[in-house]
């Protein structure tokens, strides 16, 4: 066949730019839009944000002239006091000496100072103060207060202090540097010590001997190879009594009957009661089996929530975190400049379609944020009212289908969206979840069971805890049928352990 040209109509879905910026803002967090618009903040001279801060220069400029002014009418107010009292006016030489007024005088001046003249010396004081630095000083404190100490800082210092050889002083400061952040060693002395050099003949036995030294340091137990030497190490620094020896037993060779709450074999092993090994684990119990923990730091992770919910005359209702919100608008000096030339400056036109596309995108996101909140809450009120037991079995359809969105809208409008309400602040995606069949034909939210369980958990008897199947008998007598399993993956879906482990003595 010879090629040739055909002419075909056909429809197809095509994203324009302001479409796919839509979707993108939808889907972000709070902190990455405000990272999105800082970007386009630099990018467009056409966005800027609405903050109030036109006249702002000005403004401080006029209110630090009026702080210079006032301060010196003070200062020549207090030296025409000084010339006064001299008793010679204007031309009288200043003497520098310090003269004491009697308590009396002193008192009947403070009671005949109006509350303005107090105000103007403490104020006059606070000036002073800041230029003396104080600020620097308060700046640099808060700095130091920030800075966080690390495992290996804190003992460096402690190091600095014992009076040691370069050579065990070196050999001390390298095994704290083999140190992981929980305070252990995890590598063998053996390959330590092929990382130092043949030639300085340091043997096991100097790294053994160091390897003391560190383990005698603050926090206790730093150093250990093990979780069993960690803890005795603990041990042997608490104060003597029977319960320190039981509990020195427990770990030396019966941890896993301990972790196993295997009690019966482990009164018959060691040869004591009830009250004896009671008192042993509660000591084990507060032993810490991380020391170096305490120093490593976390940054925190702030959450700014986009939805506030109230109860407003016996009803639930979502409102929008202003916090939260962007202020943007259109460059007013940009826009005038753009509107006086006309068809002479095409690339900022384009940049300010893009401005309107942004304000507009972004005030479609927290509307639709809202629209989906508010549907949530109306859905979800009773788990307001009673908690997480009264929660509703909820998905992503009956939201989309309610509002006349998209699933794949609702779900990237829960994702990373937060709602603060009195009972704390959750994620959108949290009022989501499965469900199971009860016996009247209705259904139950999975964070309902999971409540549920918990309370159970919470108010069984240690003696006696209750099973798996035990939990799901109890729950089939409320109604809510659900299999073993299903109770097994909720119980390690809230970090509970089996019934094995929760059983006390």
């Amino acid at each position: 066949m010879k090629p040739s040209l055909q002419l075909k109509i056909s429809q197809h879905l095509a994203l324009t730019p302001q479409l796919q910026q839509s979707i993108r803002l939808l889907q972000l967090s709070t902190l990455e839009l405000n990272t999105e618009i800082e970007r386009i903040l630099l990018e467009n001279p056409m966005l800027e944000r609405e903050d109030g801060e036109e006249g702002g220069a000005e403004a401080v400029a006029s209110v630090e002239q009026a702080e210079a002014t006032r301060h010196e009418e003070r200062e020549e107010r207090d030296f025409a006091e000084i010339r006064e009292s001299s008793g010679n006016g204007e031309d009288a030489d200043f003497e520098p000496a310090v003269s004491v007024d009697p308590p009396e005088t002193i008192d009947a001046a403070y009671e005949a100072a109006s509350d303005d003249d107090l105000g103007e010396a403490a104020e006059w004081r606070s000036e002073a103060g800041s230029r003396n630095g104080g600020d620097d000083d308060e700046s640099d404190f808060q700095e130091f207060q920030a800075a966080a100490t690390s495992l290996r800082d804190h003992l460096d210092a402690q190091v600095a202090l014992m009076a040691l050889s370069d050579r065990d002083r070196a050999l001390v400061r390298f095994l704290i540097e083999a140190l992981d952040d929980d305070g252990f060693l995890d590598t063998p002395l053996e390959e330590l010590l092929e990382l130092i050099p043949p030639e300085l003949e340091v043997e096991v036995d100097d790294l053994q001997i160091a390897l003391r030294y560190v383990q005698h340091f603050d926090p206790v137990g730093v150093g250990a190879r093990s979780l069993q030497e960690c803890l005795t190490l603990q041990l042997r620094n608490c104060p003597e009594c029977s319960a320190r020896s039981l509990a020195l037993q427990i770990v030396d060779g019966q941890l896993e009957l301990l972790a196993a709450r295997d009690f019966v074999k482990l009164k018959r092993r060691l040869g004591c009661n009830d009250d004896g090994l009671r008192a042993a684990q509660d000591m084990i119990s507060r032993l810490n089996p991380r020391p170096g923990a305490q120093f490593t730091h976390v940054e925190p992770r702030y959450i700014v929530p986009d939805v506030i919910v109230r109860k407003t005359r016996g009803r639930w209702g979502a409102s929008l975190n202003p916090e939260a919100m962007p202020k943007l608008r259109i460059h007013r000096v940009y826009a005038d400049i753009l509107q006086q030339n006309r068809g002479s400056a095409s690339a900022l036109s384009g940049q300010l379609q893009e401005a309107r596309w942004l304000i507009k995108n972004v005030q479609q996101r927290f509307d639709t944020i809202l629209r989906v909140s508010q549907a949530i809450v109306e859905r979800q009120h009773q788990f307001f009212d009673h908690g997480e037991v009264a929660m509703r079995p909820l998905t992503l359809r009956e939201i989309a289908d309610e509002l006349e969105l998209h699933e794949s809208t609702v779900s990237r409008v829960t994702t990373q969206k937060y709602m603060a309400s009195p009972r704390g602040v959750f994620e959108l995606k949290y009022f989501f979840g499965s469900h199971v069949s009860t016996d009247t034909g209705g259904a139950c939210s999975a964070t309902a069971i999971r409540a549920l369980i918990r309370q159970m958990v919470a108010g069984e008897d240690g003696r006696k805890p209750l099973s798996d199947a035990t939990i799901a008998e109890m729950l089939g007598q409320q109604g809510i049928v659900v299999a073993r399993r299903t109770i097994a993956k909720y119980r390690e879906s809230l970090n509970i352990p089996p019934v094995s482990q929760r059983k006390s003595i």
